[in-house]
């Protein structure tokens, strides 16, 4: 009887082990670190396109500026010596009212790209990188009024270095 014991034990406590068809598996739940990580980065990376599409466009801006500067001062000295005419004169005036309204539309847009950059808390310890573009733009956009356009372009540079500065430590 002894030695019927013995199996029957190995034979049941085998069955049991292969009864339990339910197999236990612990789910994988994606921790709030993991979630702020993902979210940093995308905010990051949001950040990062905006300060780029505004390099962009002041790169463009300041391209531009460079060649319509120059006509614009060429047309200022022929009419200060009365050799200009009155169709290029108008032009010239419109050229100037063309440039001030660019640069105040790139200094609000530099004022929204601050505003978010100091309201999303991800992108905050890039703002004081960031601080002051819009204020360079300002700048430009008086010493344009000033008719100092050359100048004005010069400070569109200082802007871009820093956006620049701003897309580097971000990386």
């Amino acid at each position: 009887m002894k030695k019927l014991i013995v199996p029957i034990c190995i034979l049941l406590l085998s069955t049991t082990a292969l009864a339990q068809t339910r197999r236990r598996t612990t789910r994988t739940k994606t921790t709030p670190k993991q979630t702020s990580a993902q979210a940093n980065a995308e905010a990051r990376t949001v950040g990062a396109t905006k300060v780029a599409e505004q390099i962009k466009n002041l790169t463009r801006f300041v391209y531009l500026l460079g060649g319509v500067a120059k006509g614009i001062e060429q047309v200022d000295e022929a009419a200060r010596r009365n050799e200009a005419s009155p169709a290029a004169l108008d032009q010239n005036s419109k050229n100037k009212a063309t440039v001030k309204a660019s640069l105040q539309n790139v200094r609000e847009g530099l004022d929204q790209l601050e505003i978010s950059f100091r309201s999303t808390p991800e992108l905050e310890q890039y703002y004081w990188k960031l601080a002051g573009s819009a204020s360079g733009a300002a700048s430009a956009e008086d010493q344009a009024a000033a008719g100092h356009f050359d100048q004005a372009g010069r400070t569109m540079l200082g802007v871009v270095n820093r956006l620049t500065d701003v897309l580097l430590a971000m990386r």
